[in-house]
Order: C-alpha cells, then sequence, then structure tokens
C-alpha cells in the first residue's frame, strides 16, 4: 500500500478534475447553446446578437407591454408575448434574420448565424 500525503493528494485530485474539466468543456463546443434576448425598456437586448447555426434564441418580455420578435423576411414569428412570457426558436442556418416588433416597428434587432 502506497501512502500519499494530503499535498500530493490535493494535486492529483486537482489534476484529475483538470482533466474531466477539458474533456466536457471540448465535448460542449459541439452542442446547441440557449440564448436570451431580453425585451425590455421598450426595445431588444441585445440588439444584435451572433451565434451558431443549431442554436436556440429565447425571446423573454419583461415589458409591461406585449411585444413580438418578427423576422422582417418572414422566416419566423414569436407570436404575441405578454409581460413574462417567452419564446425560443432555434436557428438552424448560417445568415443574418433583421426582425422587429409587429406592434412596435421601430423596435428592431438582428439574430447573426454563424
Amino acid at each position: 500500500m502506497t501512502h500519499i500525503s494530503r499535498r500530493q493528494f490535493g494535486k492529483i485530485a486537482l489534476s484529475g478534475l483538470a482533466t474531466v474539466a477539458a474533456a466536457s468543456a471540448a465535448g460542449a463546443a459541439d452542442e446547441a447553446v440557449v440564448h436570451n434576448v431580453a425585451i425590455k425598456g421598450m426595445a431588444f437586448d441585445p440588439a444584435v446578437l451572433t451565434i451558431s447555426a443549431g442554436d436556440t434564441v429565447v425571446f423573454t418580455n419583461m415589458d409591461g407591454a406585449p411585444h413580438t420578435a418578427t423576422a422582417k423576411d418572414g422566416t419566423f414569428d414569436t407570436g404575441r408575448l405578454n409581460r413574462n412570457k417567452q419564446s425560443a426558436l432555434e436557428f438552424g442556418s448560417a445568415g443574418t434574420y433583421a426582425y422587429y416588433c409587429e406592434i412596435h416597428p421601430r423596435m428592431t434587432g438582428q439574430i447573426v448565424v454563424k
């Protein structure tokens, strides 16, 4: 039986954790990511969001007024979102998607899919 000190054990444990974390991060790079766009103050936040193909964007209305996130080219529409309501959309194809609120057309945003 081999005895190791607490310090040696700590180094071994940290080394093992670092290896597991690195492997997890490498696997996570291939997985889809969920991004959030808050609708607040009569604006989309962030107004421009860059994501990867396959990622999902969740639009959440934090305003008292209802809003939509509607693609200018008609490719997507969250429908009417009342306060604290959400809509999740997956973006599978690369491109730039400009959108606006149908109720408040001056509210605009853009999703850039790489």
